[in-house]
């Protein structure tokens, strides 16, 4: 045989036994997460895994976030309330046995209008789950309003602010209340069901308020505490969901300096971070639609020296379809 034959021929044996072992990697892989995706421990009168391996969904995102600080300054009675643009991102996930692959594209920040930094990154398991949202904005309108004084308006670029929440959960009852049901659609709820929940969140902050005199604020606040979580199922079709998060402050670190002076923003009991959730979730065939809902509000300080409240927010609509028989 000649060389070049020779050579020929080993190369497409090697072709075929790689293409052989990719193969069976793949089996297997997708054998181990059939058996994860079909593990047990629920009521299946309850709860059940959808009978489709692929989930493809699109999105339509809506958030914001809003800072107010209220309090006496040399006994005259202030409060500020600023909001930051809101972010619409639309975005597509294609999920397989529970794990997703997702991109979004927020058409604002293409064009040049919404120049702020903001990611969110969620995980809705059976027993555990989290959220994570980081944001840098820059773009805060809102007023400033002094007992005795005019009120003044503050312009877009004057605030900046650093922000990461965090939350989590564990559910209690997980055979028979699936929050993946409402939020990922990785299981179906079958009939209304509700859980206590035990919960943990976290927020740290950095302000910078560029006025008359510069303004500067980082928080750090750690907290825990424990809600109750509710799946609705009215019919077949139907599922809402609502659940409530109240976790109470048990580590907080603030410094706040204005102009040269140092404000103190003394621990004040109850100071609370909460997380609420809610979703409406319609499905027929192998199709779905529906809308979720996400809200942080952070509550640190008392009236009578310095209070701050942090909310953030977030909207989701979707639609999706399930492919693919198990």
């Amino acid at each position: 045989m000649k060389p070049y034959l020779s050579i020929l021929l080993l190369i497409v044996l090697s072709s075929q036994a790689l293409r052989m072992s990719a193969q069976s990697l793949l089996l297997r892989v997708d054998s181990f997460l059939t058996q994860r995706y079909n593990r047990g421990g629920i009521d299946t009168a309850y709860i059940v895994r959808p009978a489709t391996k692929w989930t493809v969904r699109a999105r339509l995102n809506e958030s914001g976030s809003m800072f107010e600080s209220e309090g006496l300054d040399n006994g005259r009675h202030f409060k500020s309330e600023m909001e930051a643009n809101r972010k619409t991102t639309i975005s597509l996930a294609v999920s397989y046995m529970g794990f997703t692959l997702s991109a979004a594209l927020n058409p604002a920040k293409l064009s040049g209008k919404y120049s702020d930094f903001e990611l969110n990154f969620n995980s809705y398991g059976r027993r555990f789950g989290f959220d994570v949202i980081y944001q840098d904005a820059k773009n805060f309108t809102g007023w400033f309003d002094e007992e005795g004084m005019e009120r003044i308006e503050l312009p877009d670029g004057m605030l900046r602010m650093k922000t990461l929440n965090l939350n989590a959960f564990y559910v209690f009852n997980s055979r028979r209340f699936s929050y993946p049901a409402a939020f990922s659609q990785s299981y179906i709820q079958r009939r209304s069901a509700g859980s206590f929940l035990l919960a943990a969140s976290g927020m740290g902050q950095s302000i910078t308020l560029d006025w008359e005199q510069p303004m500067k604020l980082k928080m750090t606040n750690l907290g825990i505490g424990a809600g109750y979580g509710y799946n609705y199922v009215p019919s077949k079709r139907w599922l809402l969901h609502i659940s409530a998060l109240p976790t109470f402050i048990f580590y907080s670190h603030t410094s706040m300096t204005f102009g040269n002076d140092r404000i103190p923003l003394r621990y004040h009991f109850p100071e609370v971070i909460i997380t609420g959730r809610g979703a409406v979730v319609y499905q027929w065939s192998n199709k779905f639609l529906g809308m979720s809902m996400v809200f942080n509000y952070t509550n640190v300080g008392n009236k009578n020296n310095l209070a701050v409240n942090n909310i953030k927010w977030l909207v989701r609509t979707f639609f999706g379809v399930r492919l693919g028989k198990r």
